[in-house]
């Protein structure tokens, strides 16, 4: 590493000579191959971005010029070279930064970010802020893998395109988004690409954007050539890069959906995994089943497939019974409610982080409308996720809106039974959170009508102490009730609440004769929340109520063990503080 030895800084680059930032790039991309397969995390993106990043570090003069980077996927490179190398070069610093931007770690990050299609917005704030304070500097947007799909993105881009300053945006263009590309903008793209971005239909331009196009977007000398061309321009302006995702390894290349992001050793030699069931592939063994016997069942997602086990071979054995509608889940929901109002089967499989960007739509266009479209939500639950991809969230944003029914199931047998229920039901929104968890089997007959809503199981009647534990966190539920029996000698009941949008009146009214107690578990966020439900419910009596989940905050990267410690989400910690409420 003779030259990133001497990279500290973005100055550091200044007086070296193309040779030098070429071999530079080699050095980072070799850097990054042996991280990222160590720990984890976003390979395709970064290896394709390393040179732009180079040229826009040596071009402009960072942090006074601002770069912002959509999901900040594709900044390890930009990391590297502003003093954050060692987190990179040294396997004792891995895991000590974020995968993301973080102001917090760098001057030169300005945001937070992790979800898509926001850079173009969040640079024309900037660009507003630098303009109204009379300062003189180059706000630059990057964006691409398919964030031009996302609303936002189109956005931003309006009223980037009106605004009589600097603002660049940043176009790297793989000719990917995280599975292919999907949408009418990326044909435009297309043509550009095939007519070295001559062709007279040119999205940019019908925005108001000045352009220039980049036909090799990992050449250094044609970058730093085009970013110099467009440093300090007084008018909004696109930079199109064609670049290569995943360049400099050749797996990345070949297989740019699996490579987009990757588990700790994915490039290590390793036997195939014997078959495992899971939620995911139960769920695409359902759904291969239900194409095959009814053509107006159809699959939708987000520009996510793979996170899903949506993987190429299914797609293709769905055939026109899958769709992926772009990085744009807003667009999601308001095109599965209109397929249920037009009589079609939908399910749209979303993750739980991305689905906090579609209350409007899940409100007025699908729980308004009271459409019958099924939405399976997936990754919810207490995780040591990074602040941007957090799944404790879907809960309070899901079970608060009326008319929607969500469903939190135990088991196979059960998720199963409640995803036919809700396919081939015509009455209600419904949603199912897919335990994010292993698979675990119901020891019991299993309900498969759930068509009257906010119905409990009581699945161990006792006394004293109840404990109402949702979905996922229903086992955690069975080992709470074996503590109690053993430390405190109670033999308590235990519920399935299967709906997290609504209270069984009945039971709980039930629940008043014989117990002191009620425990209430849910893998998400309290505030808002199932729990808090049951704690309104016996707000005006004399039952006790405690509620175990998240506390409403960000957490980033903390370890699961640290983070159920903090939130007493132990069998021990949860039977000790029933204790002490007992006492009082």
């Amino acid at each position: 590493m003779n030259i990133l030895n001497k990279i500290n800084d973005p100055k550091d680059l200044k007086n070296l000579s193309l040779a030098e930032l070429t071999a530079l790039a080699d050095e980072i991309r070799q850097t990054l191959i042996v991280k990222v397969n160590a720990t984890g995390g976003h390979f395709g993106p970064n290896l394709g971005f390393i040179e732009p990043t180079i040229a826009m570090h040596y071009v402009f003069n960072s942090p006074e010029d601002k770069f912002v980077f959509d999901v900040s996927h594709q900044c390890y490179a930009h990391k590297m070279l502003t003093g954050r190398k060692q987190y990179f070069t040294d396997p004792s610093n891995y895991g000590k930064i974020s995968g993301y931007t973080n102001p917090q770690e760098s001057v030169h990050d300005h945001f937070v970010v992790g979800h898509t299609s926001t850079a173009p917005s969040l640079a024309v704030g900037l660009a507003m802020a630098r303009d109204l304070k009379g300062e003189k500097n180059n706000i630059v947007a990057v964006i691409g893998d398919g964030s031009l799909s996302g609303g936002e993105a189109f956005e931003g881009l309006d009223n980037a395109g009106a605004l009589k300053s600097n603002i660049i945006i940043v176009v790297n263009d793989n000719e990917m988004s995280i599975a292919p590309n999907h949408g009418g903008l990326y044909g435009n793209l297309a043509l550009l690409r095939q007519t070295k971005g001559k062709a007279e239909c040119n999205y940019f331009k019908a925005l108001g954007f000045d352009y220039v196009y980049v036909d090799d977007g990992n050449d250094l000398s044609s970058l730093i050539t085009a970013f110099k061309q467009v440093k300090d321009t007084p008018r909004p302006t696109v930079l199109h890069l064609h670049t290569l995702k995943g360049k400099g390894c050749a797996e990345a290349v070949a297989n740019k959906e699996a490579f987009h992001w990757i588990l700790p050793g994915a490039l290590d030699p390793k036997p195939a995994p014997a078959p495992q069931e899971t939620y995911d592939s139960v769920t695409v063994d359902y759904m291969l089943k239900k194409r095959a016997e009814d053509s107006s069942f159809i699959v939708l997602n987000p520009a996510t497939p793979g996170a899903v086990a949506l993987t190429p071979d299914v797609r293709a054995k769905l055939g026109k019974g899958f769709a992926d509608l772009g990085i744009a889940e807003e667009h999601a929901v308001a095109a599965a409610s209109a397929l249920a109002a037009g009589g079609a089967k939908p399910v749209l499989a979303v993750l739980s982080s991305f689905i906090q960007r579609t209350y409007d739509q899940l409100s007025q266009d699908l729980a308004l409308n009271k459409n019958p479209a099924t939405l399976l939500v997936y990754w919810g639950g207490i995780s040591a996720g990074d602040a941007t991809h957090l799944g404790t969230f879907d809960i309070p944003l899901i079970s608060n809106i009326p008319n929607m029914v969500y469903l939190a199931p135990t088991s196979k047998e059960e998720y199963l039974a409640m995803l036919d229920w809700s396919v081939n039901q015509t009455q209600y929104p419904v949603a199912i959170r897919v335990p994010f968890a292993p698979l675990t089997h119901a020891h019991r007959p299993v309900e498969k009508d759930y068509s009257v809503l906010n119905r409990y199981e009581v699945v161990e009647k006792g006394s004293r102490v109840a404990v109402i534990a949702a979905g996922s966190f229903f086992q955690l539920g069975e080992k709470v009730c074996t503590e109690l029996q053993a430390k405190l000698g109670i033999n308590a009941t235990l519920i399935n609440p299967r709906y997290l949008t609504g209270v069984d009146e009945d039971v709980l009214n039930t629940l008043k004769k014989e117990h002191e107690l009620v425990l209430t578990l849910e893998d998400g966020e309290i505030n808002g929340g199932f729990g808090e439900k049951i704690a309104s419910f016996y707000g005006n009596c004399e039952m006790k109520v405690l509620n175990f989940g998240s506390q409403k905050e960000f957490t980033d990267r903390v370890p699961l063990p640290e983070l159920y410690k903090r939130y007493h989400l132990t069998p021990e910690l949860i039977v000790q503080d029933a204790a002490n409420c007992l006492k009082k």
